[in-house]
């Protein structure tokens, strides 16, 4: 059921999380729809089993103890910065299986430009701002660590 958001001088932190739960986007994106949003952009940066010609076996996630307040204070700033209605974000950490969500960004707006714009600066926000570190380890048995996601 679609909600209701009539304020249109602040838009919604519908959520923030930093998890180790599997990440259901259309959840997100329900969180996020209202009746006076036109559009509903979601992202999901997915586990992938290559990189850079490499095949992955496994990946996790280590997040800073602060990785939460501050993946909150990135969806307040993009809330502000843009003209949306609702922002919902998430990043996973822990072990991750091939194929499943690692970070989800959903953002709502009356208009689709409003929604693009500000899902992709959300996404580039918090691949910039928040501590969490990916370690992948390769088929051939060599690793490395990414600094942020």
């Amino acid at each position: 059921m679609a909600k209701e958001n009539n304020n249109d001088s602040m838009a919604n932190i519908a959520s923030a999380l930093v998890t180790t739960d599997v990440i259901v986007v259309s959840d997100f994106a329900a969180a996020v729809r209202s009746n006076v949003s036109g559009a509903v952009v979601t992202f999901s940066g997915d586990v992938r089993d290559n990189d850079h010609g490499r095949a992955v076996a496994s990946l996790e996630y280590e997040a800073h103890p602060t990785a939460q307040s501050l993946l909150e204070k990135v969806a307040r700033e993009i809330a502000e910065r843009h003209d949306v209605l609702s922002v919902a974000v998430a990043h996973r950490h822990g072990p991750i299986p091939i194929g499943e969500s690692a970070l989800v960004a959903v953002v709502s707006a009356k208009h689709r430009k409003a929604a693009f714009s500000a899902c992709a600066d959300l996404v580039d926000e918090v691949k910039a701002q928040i501590p969490i570190w990916k370690h992948q380890v390769f088929t051939d048995g060599t690793d490395e660590w990414v600094n942020c996601a």
